[in-house]
């Protein structure tokens, strides 16, 4: 079995199914869980979506746990009505997949989270694709994982372009700006995968009908999910000429660092304001030499592209 140990905390929707492909797929990585999370779709939907793809991968021995169903400073989370334009209702592409037979856990992801990290410790990656509420309540609950947990490698943020939902804001952080500056100003080692290079990284439909041409129930409901994400994109991004491979592409810079060029910093997250989830350098550690954020700059997306591919199409081929 793979040393190294990996949890996605998911608010599954289209790009993070083909995370969870990616992990299923990769030859190196042990997928020990799923913790669901609010955002593409509510943590239940999450929690569901997150089944389903994992029985359609053949990969049913991953559990699945269910996260915090908001955000820490709110009592209630409804979707985005951009969010269900660009996922779906049902947060993957309105494509129906057969019932799980596997029911979520019934621990927290909170508690699986923080069991794990004592379990672990240096050998476990935590990749967080949705807001961080779960990670910051883990931190909270037992402040001694930001010393234990070997990497957390997070898509979210933006530093050298734009957000995607304001000026500034990229709309994982946006969910929970207090959450994600409690992640980012703690002793965590974190890597930050944001807008700068996910949305360098696109897939099109030729790589969707290469998975509809392998006549697998796989390879051809992930061309229709993915298909869905291509056509929303057409419509909010039609600069694009496709769609971003936002969560798999933190998942394969988790495992493969050497995909991205980074830059270490001392970062915080704003929290109050117009500015209200940017990430960005914190001006009283500039001078600190040690930093705990490595951000994402550039990326290889044609090497990147080249190892996803390889990594879901054969994946889908036996299944």
């Amino acid at each position: 079995m793979a040393k190294r140990k990996m949890i996605l905390d998911l608010d599954t929707g289209i790009d993070d199914a083909m995370a969870i492909a990616y992990a299923v797929g990769a030859p190196d990585v042990d997928l020990i869980g799923i913790i669901s999370s609010y955002g593409n779709v509510v943590v239940d939907q999450a929690a569901y979506n997150s089944l389903q793809i994992l029985a359609l991968l053949g990969a049913t021995d991953v559990p699945v746990f269910v996260g915090e169903p908001h955000a820490s400073t709110t009592e209630h989370f409804d979707v985005m009505a951009i969010s269900e334009q660009i996922h779906g209702k049902n947060g993957i592409g309105e494509v129906d997949l057969p019932t799980p037979t596997r029911q979520p856990e019934t621990q927290s992801g909170v508690d699986f989270l923080i069991e794990a990290a004592h379990q672990y410790g240096a050998d476990l990656t935590l990749i967080p694709t949705g807001p961080l509420t779960n990670l910051a309540a883990a931190l909270e609950k037992s402040p001694d994982i930001a010393h234990l947990i070997g990497n957390v490698t997070l898509m979210g943020g933006a530093l050298t372009v734009p957000g995607n939902v304001s000026h500034y804001a990229e709309a994982n952080i946006n969910q929970d700006a207090e959450a994600a500056n409690a992640v980012f100003t703690s002793d965590l080692d974190l890597t930050m995968v944001g807008l700068d290079v996910t949305l360098r990284t696109l897939l099109t439909k030729t790589e969707t009908s290469q998975w509809r041409a392998l006549k697998t129930t796989a390879g051809e409901k992930f061309a229709d999910i993915v298909d869905y994400y291509i056509a929303a994109y057409d419509i909010t991004s039609p600069d694009l000429h496709g769609c971003a491979l936002h969560d798999p592409l933190a998942v394969g810079v988790a495992l493969d660092p050497t995909f991205v060029t980074t830059l270490g910093l001392n970062m915080y997250v704003e929290t109050t304001g117009e500015d209200y989830g940017r990430t960005i350098g914190d001006p009283a550690r500039l001078d600190d030499p040690k930093t705990n954020v490595t951000v994402a700059l550039t990326v290889d997306k044609d090497r990147y592209l080249k190892t996803f591919m390889t990594y879901l199409t054969t994946l889908f081929k036996a299944n």
